[in-house]
């Protein structure tokens, strides 16, 4: 934690380094990759912009509109302050734009997918994309690749549908994207569901759902487990269909006469998540087939730089409510290191991954992590961001660092941690850690104890453990 009221104590308290940015190996460095090429008639960035601010101009006009009568202080402003589309406004809306209600509620909703708009809880304001939509190329194709990524939040699936299937198919489409964007040009519906049951083949093999018949059945000679049972081509026609359809709502691909081709963005969009693919299975880490958990395990000896850009290949190769869903798992761990990590990696998922993170805010293992992240995520600077804990909360997240720090790091590493403390004093972190009740507190301060230069100190520490240990 930082703090700028000068002390006269025996902490010194700074902002600590990030776990992450404290490497084991200082020769990490790799020599700069040259910057790869888009496929020959791609076209160039600011054509593209253009593409995608024409794909997003009804978006970017409802979002604008909000901005100006739904702001804070305006005289549009709605009864309880906050920038909601209610069924009154959406009504305004469509009277101020000369628009249906239907197609303001689809724009906004487009808006909220691409960023445009950010919705905090039950409020809503202007996404710092919008603020950039004219002057940046960047910032556009950044909003449109977050649409694009939504696809599938973007168009309803027919209903009727089971949610594991729907699931699958999702899982599966970056492949079938991949076979497009390695095609240039048409490619017929029927070789398309062809691939699409190779790889949901594919992902019930690796999850050993194979199904089997009676045990006789299985005797007789029916498939083994080595040998799983096609996929029915029937079952899995309508999600292609519908899985397409919504990859041509966001602009992705044209859909039609029996045939799909993806558009010079969504060509484009496929090349960037396959070469960021690539980027990480030729890096040291190499984690891009990895769960969760092994991923954050494996870039918790790179620098800060490599293990985001680790994160953002390995989040390209899967959809991001399965990508935030994992995370989330592997910060529930006993782990306090992949804790602090799988955040670290949330925070390059971004304004996607607030709902799942508001969700987690009332578990006391996640609480602090949490905090921290909707404040940034909210405009705090990250300096300030621990501001939105409590004392408590940032004394549980101190000791939880410190056991992270004890359990991967290095005596000296736990020592320095002293200086990250909110309390002014020794004594009074060892009081308010005792009564934190943070299950490592034990082992925290016996490591601390062995590690501290400082007899005096180690002895008080050692002190303390033993109360926390005897529940005095």
């Amino acid at each position: 934690m930082t703090s700028r009221i000068p002390r006269d104590s025996r902490l010194r308290l700074v902002r600590p380094r990030p776990l992450a940015a404290t490497p084991r190996a200082v020769n990490q460095r790799r020599p700069r990759r040259p910057a790869p090429r888009p496929p020959e008639g791609t076209p160039a960035p600011a054509e593209l912009a253009r593409t995608a601010r024409t794909r997003l101009a009804g978006p970017v006009r409802v979002a604008r509109w909000a901005d100006a009568a739904l702001g804070p202080g305006s005289d549009g402003a709605t009864t309880d302050g906050k920038a909601t589309l209610s069924e009154a406004t959406a009504e305004r809306a469509a009277t101020d734009l000369g628009l249906s209600a239907a197609q303001v509620r689809a724009d906004w909703d487009t808006a909220r997918l691409a960023g445009l708009v950010e919705v905090h809880g039950d409020s809503a304001r202007p996404g710092w994309r919008l603020r950039a939509w004219n002057r940046d190329d960047s910032a556009v194709l950044r909003g449109w690749v977050a649409l694009f990524d939504a696809w599938s939040l973007a168009h309803p699936e027919p209903e009727g549908q089971e949610a594991a299937a729907v699931a699958e198919v999702v899982s599966a489409m970056p492949q079938v994207l991949s076979f497009l964007q390695l095609s240039a040009g048409p490619v017929p519906v029927e070789q398309l569901l062809d691939l699409l049951q190779q790889r949901v083949t594919e992902l019930r093999t690796e999850r050993c759902e194979v199904p089997y018949g009676p045990a006789t059945e299985r005797l007789a000679g029916s498939p083994s487990p080595a040998e799983p049972a096609p996929v029915a081509g029937a079952p899995l026609a309508p999600l292609l269909d519908w899985a397409l359809r919504a990859l041509a709502s966001v602009g992705a691909l044209t859909y039609g006469d029996g045939q799909a081709t993806l558009t010079p963005l969504g060509s484009w969009a496929v090349w960037v998540k396959l070469e960021q693919i690539c980027v990480a299975a030729q890096s040291p880490a190499g984690n891009i087939e990895q769960a969760a958990e092994d991923m954050l395990r494996g870039c918790a000896q790179l620098r800060p730089n490599a293990a985001r850009a680790e994160y953002r290949a390995w989040l390209a190769a899967r959809p991001v409510g399965s990508a935030v869903t994992e995370l989330i798992d592997a910060a529930r761990g006993e782990d306090a290191l992949l804790r602090g990590l799988a955040f670290e990696a949330l925070r390059v998922v971004g304004a996607p991954a607030e709902p799942d993170v508001r969700a987690v805010v009332d578990e006391p293992a996640l609480r602090p992590y949490a905090l921290l992240w909707l404040a940034e995520h909210d405009g705090v600077d990250a300096e300030d961001a621990h501001e939105a804990l409590t004392r408590e909360e940032a004394t549980w997240l101190w000791v939880d660092t410190a056991a992270a720090v004890a359990d991967h790091g290095e005596a000296p590493m736990l020592v320095r941690h002293l200086e990250s403390a909110v309390q002014p004093t020794v004594p009074q972190l060892l009081d308010e850690v005792r009564a934190v009740g943070h299950p490592r507190t034990v082992q925290v301060l016996v490591a601390l104890a062995a590690a501290h230069p400082d007899p005096a100190l180690a002895k008080a520490v050692r002190r303390a453990a033993f109360q926390v240990h005897t529940g005095g």
